[in-house]
């Protein structure tokens, strides 16, 4: 399936997007998600589906100054 992450094209055979973020290495519940511009909680990755053509954003704080 085709999705965009961060607006990078990807490749990837995951459905689930707690699966995507496993793929991708992002772990923690301090991640800001969203999906085609919807935030997706942290409690409901687990059980939401990916579909072809979906816009993913990740956002992690940094630290600085």
């Amino acid at each position: 399936m085709q999705i965009f992450v961060n607006g990078q094209m990807l490749q990837t055979e995951v459905t689930y997007l707690n699966l995507l973020l496993e793929e991708l290495g992002y772990e923690g519940n301090w991640l800001a998600i969203a999906v085609n511009s919807e935030v997706v909680p942290a409690d409901a990755r687990n059980q939401f589906v990916l579909h072809e053509g979906d816009r993913i954003e990740i956002l992690s704080p940094m630290q600085g100054g």
